[in-house]
């Protein structure tokens, strides 16, 4: 992949466009195979390879924050925000990841990533990336507040029957699977797409959805492979996460890539 555009296609057709060209709504989105999501981990450690380094200085501040919060959550909520939170996890994943793109957008390039080049990357599309993260964010504390309200479904008495715990994990799973269904459709491509390309926060969404939308069986093996990860994350005390993040988050960027055709908006400049 090395030295290929950071966008299947080949040529930038957006590159040979009138600046006031009109664009697509909608990023076109490509048919995947559900076996695809395996060939995104196999890139997302092969990136992971190629640069361990900065991919471990990424995971293990992704460890800190992840453990800080955990600590937080417990200090000031107790095991019932505690659970919130962790479920939560998924809502502010992505946010995690973005500088990542920018070191397999490197790669892909055929350059070596330095922590500058990531940082500067991340740093410019911040207006796109600070509207989505409030966004996020807000769905995040949706849920959090969501999840103390399960609560009142667990026994109080202190007698826990099988079917009282099957009600409250069932009620608890529904409500949580609605906020990652839509958190996941909205930021799995979108976020590497605001990262690469020119676009604006609405056509990178709507282009994320449509594309999840058409592809579900790929998008579901995709969605379980991170629940997976995630868990092995928090069983190894998040000490995991220090690989799992960059890797998914590499992984993420191969799933963009065969996932949306966004030749119609320009590029973003490259680091130097």
């Amino acid at each position: 992949m090395t030295g290929e555009h950071p966008d299947q296609g080949g040529t930038n057709i957006a590159d040979n466009r009138p600046e006031d060209a009109p664009k697509p709504f909608v990023a076109p989105c490509r048919d995947l195979d559900p076996k695809e999501p395996l060939e995104w981990l196999k890139g997302g450690w092969q990136d992971f390879r190629r640069a361990p380094g900065l991919s471990l200085a990424w995971g293990l501040f992704a460890w800190f924050l992840s453990t800080v919060i955990t600590y937080a959550s417990w200090k000031i909520g107790g095991w019932v925000l505690l659970l919130s939170v962790l479920s939560g996890f998924i809502f502010v994943a992505p946010l995690l990841a973005f500088a990542l793109y920018s070191v397999s957008r490197q790669i892909c390039l055929g350059n070596k990533p330095t922590l500058g080049q990531t940082l500067k990357a991340a740093r410019k599309p911040f207006a796109n990336s600070l509207v989505f993260t409030i966004v996020l964010l807000m769905i995040f504390l949706l849920w959090a507040r969501a999840g103390t309200m399960v609560h009142i479904f667990f026994p109080s008495d202190g007698k826990v029957e099988l079917q009282d715990l099957m009600l409250y994990l069932g009620v608890g799973s529904a409500v949580g699977s609605i906020f990652a269904s839509i958190t996941f459709s909205a930021s799995v491509f979108s976020l590497p797409f605001i990262a690469n390309r020119d676009v604006d926060v609405v056509t990178a969404v709507v282009s994320s959805i449509n594309a999840v939308l058409r592809n579900r069986w790929t998008m579901s093996g995709w969605a379980a492979l991170v629940v997976i990860f995630t868990a092995i994350g928090f069983i190894t005390a998040m000490f995991a996460f220090i690989v799992i993040i960059p890797v998914l988050g590499y992984a993420t960027w191969h799933g963009y890539r065969a996932a949306l055709d966004t030749q119609d908006w320009p590029t973003l400049p490259e680091i130097k």
